[in-house]
């Protein structure tokens, strides 16, 4: 008798989890999202993840203008306290991870010489995140401001729309480029090694950047919705995001 009522208990909650939820995901949490979903998946099998990827920027003004998500994860916290303020988000913005930013090149850098390095002659294209809609490309024009180098390599930049995109135009546009440091944790990135290809941008350079996650307006009442949200401010995602380069709060 025991075991039917714990077999029905587990039927139950299969039905209730057991749709579709639709998240909106800033362009850097790309790499680490896949696990999040496996990691997620383990506890709720049947509710099928759908991810869409862009800047927070462009993802902000989509929901603005009706785009059916149910989720926000943001690269930083402006967006989804903007969306809190207008009633859009039914949650209060919380820091689920911080970025970091750090420089990536195909050649082989001497880094020593730090931020100052973009200075150099031959470094002629250096590929940045549009800082209009991505927090990344906020906090990159920060740094080279703070190191007051900014008004001499400024015509250096070749802006992406995303900092995934960034890293694109980081190997093949540009000499070098401000990305976000979780890339370089996917396994199609080890080919590039710490010190020689890539280093972290001294975080003394630029605001820690807050990536703050909301539920939306739409999925108020959604209770998968809520497991996921729940499920990204877990130890079991902070886990996660710390092997993808992340700090967690």
């Amino acid at each position: 008798m025991l075991k039917r009522i714990v077999l029905s208990s587990a039927l139950l909650v299969s039905s209730l989890f057991s749709g579709d939820i639709n998240i909106a995901v800033a362009a850097n949490v790309s790499y680490a999202i896949d696990n999040l979903k496996k990691e997620f998946n383990k506890l709720y099998p049947n509710t099928n993840v759908k991810v869409t990827l862009g800047s927070s920027g462009k993802l902000t003004a989509q929901i603005k203008n009706g785009a059916p998500y149910d989720l926000f994860m943001a690269a930083n916290m402006k967006y989804p306290q903007a969306l809190y303020k207008d009633d859009l988000a039914v949650t209060k913005p919380l820091v689920y991870a911080q970025g970091s930013l750090a420089f990536l090149s195909t050649k082989k850098i001497d880094f020593s010489k730090g931020i100052e390095l973009l200075k150099q002659k031959d470094i002629r294209k250096i590929a940045i995140a549009n800082p209009k809609t991505a927090p990344y490309g906020t906090a990159s024009v920060e740094a080279m401001k703070n190191a007051k180098i900014y008004e001499e390599i400024k015509n250096k930049f070749v802006f992406a729309e995303s900092i995934s995109q960034t890293v694109a135009y980081s190997v093949t546009a540009a000499d070098i480029g401000f990305i976000a440091k979780s890339s370089l944790f996917s396994d199609k990135m080890s080919k590039y090694k710490q010190g020689v290809n890539w280093y972290s941008v001294d975080t003394k350079l630029y605001t820690p950047i807050n990536q703050g996650i909301v539920i939306l307006k739409k999925a108020q009442n959604n209770s998968e919705v809520k497991a996921f949200y729940s499920f990204i401010l877990s130890k079991k995602a902070k886990k996660i995001f710390e092997e993808f380069g992340y700090l967690v709060p």
